[in-house]
């Protein structure tokens, strides 16, 4: 039974990633394309890590998944928002149908820093 949970596992990560894989491809701009490759990236990489767990069995293995699953999920985000907050800022263009960017006309080019929306 535990070969085919990992199995599956294995099999729904590596989709996710693919998926991750295609949304660098096909999305018009860097924001959407660092949109799809966090969230189906991190869950692949997570499906991935669980399936690995549940092989092995280990603590210490068990202990290291846990670890990696933990780090993607605290780090990914962070990294996608300042790689969009870089990309903004040095001009990368948006896509032609996006309506609303907030950041427009708020930051402050000498100082570096964002001026407050209120």
């Amino acid at each position: 039974m535990i070969e085919w949970l990992t199995a599956f596992l294995l099999l729904a990560g590596s989709i996710f990633m693919l998926i991750a894989a295609l949304g660098v491809l096909r999305m018009p701009d860097l924001l959407t394309r660092m949109h799809a490759t966090t969230k189906a990236g991190v869950l692949g990489a997570g499906l991935t890590m669980v399936a690995v767990a549940l092989h092995f069995g280990t603590e210490p293995v068990i202990a290291k998944a846990v670890a990696v699953i933990a780090f993607l999920i605290l780090t990914a985000p962070v990294a996608a928002h300042a790689i969009g907050r870089a990309g903004h800022f040095v001009g990368v263009p948006l896509w032609e149908n996006t309506r609303v960017d907030e950041l427009q006309g708020r930051y402050n080019e000498e100082t570096h820093t964002l001026a407050s929306s209120d």
